[in-house]
């Protein structure tokens, strides 16, 4: 036992130590091969000093990438004095008269206050048995004239049935993309000098794709940055416009047999669809589910009938052996 223990030892410390020798081995040939005079010079037996300084371009890349990186959480993690940035939008219903006719009048106002309409719509809507006027408008003015804009659009509205406002604050998104957009920028500038000053085509290439790359990022953030000054900086208010009509009740005049006998052909109408619909729907639909229910319970049960019958015969068999035996 304890010689066998010593075999086992003994195999595993030779290859451990072959493993270093051959990591040493292979450490000390990388560092020739980077520390000769012909390593990214493409072969050749130039000076040593034309290589240490054809690879300055390119250590001063790493270098740039790195301080930039260190300037960009700098920046993040710098505490600034920003203004608060809140959108505020607000929604509204109202009923008028003439949604149409109240949809221009509107589209007037964004005008006068110095916005836009973004989007607009007529259309007619089912109400109580009949189509009335609606229509839904979408609207942008500037966020210090919202509560004057919401008053002038409630003005002369015969009910309003809900309104909402509700204000985002995007600051800290805000003051985050701007320490983003600094350190890009400041990247941007750090890598044009270094491009500037390199020699060698292949640095050259290396810079300017981290430079487009860069650009790239710079006006998504900046295009995000537009966003948010935009969005904070013009409100948008969506009304929907309801006719008055279309919130009127029901009114019940006297009693004329044609309308009752209309409504009545209406209904058999509705009822004969719904049939036809509901057989369809039957055939096509339920039916099949039904039999593809039906069918492996039906050979469950076959299975099970089988399985009973033979179970019970066999024990008909027993028992009149056992009755023979007795009787013998």
């Amino acid at each position: 036992m304890k010689r066998t223990l010593f075999i086992i030892l003994a195999v595993v410390a030779v290859f451990l130590v072959i493993g270093f020798s051959f990591s040493s081995l292979s450490r000390q040939r990388s560092d020739v091969f980077f520390n000769s005079p012909s390593f990214g010079m493409g072969g050749g037996g130039a000076p040593t000093d034309a290589p240490a300084a054809a690879e300055a371009p390119m250590q001063a890349s790493d270098v740039a990438r790195d301080a930039v990186t260190g300037q960009e959480f700098g920046n993040a993690g710098q505490t600034q004095t920003q203004e608060r940035l809140v959108i505020e939008n607000a929604d509204l219903a109202i009923v008028v008269k003439d949604p149409k006719a109240r949809m221009a009048e509107i589209n007037a106002l964004a005008n006068e206050f110095g916005g836009f309409v973004v989007s607009s719509n007529f259309y007619q809507s089912t109400s109580f048995g009949k189509e009335v006027p609606e229509a839904t408008i979408v609207i942008r003015v500037p966020a210090e004239r919202l509560d004057e804009a919401l008053e002038r659009i409630k003005e002369g509205a015969i009910d309003i049935q809900y309104e909402n406002r509700s204000g985002q604050d995007v600051t800290s998104q805000y003051v985050d993309l701007q320490a983003r957009l600094k350190a890009k920028q400041a990247a941007e500038a750090k890598l044009l000098e270094i491009m500037d000053q390199a020699t060698r085509a292949d640095d050259v290439l290396s810079i300017y794709l981290q430079v487009q790359s860069v650009q790239t990022e710079i006006e998504q953030l900046t295009a995000q940055i537009k966003y948010l000054e935009e969005s904070a900086a013009m409100s948008a208010i969506s009304i929907r416009l309801i006719a008055e009509e279309g919130t009127q009740p029901i009114e019940i005049g006297p009693w004329t047999p044609e309308g009752a006998a209309k409504e009545a052909i209406q209904d058999l109408i509705f009822f004969l669809q719904n049939f036809v619909e509901f057989l369809i729907r039957f055939v096509l639909l339920t039916l099949p589910s039904l039999l593809l229910i039906a069918i492996p319970l039906y050979l469950v049960y076959l299975v099970g009938r089988a399985a009973y019958r033979r179970i019970r015969r066999s024990r008909g068999e027993v028992v009149e052996v056992k009755s023979e035996e007795v009787k013998k």
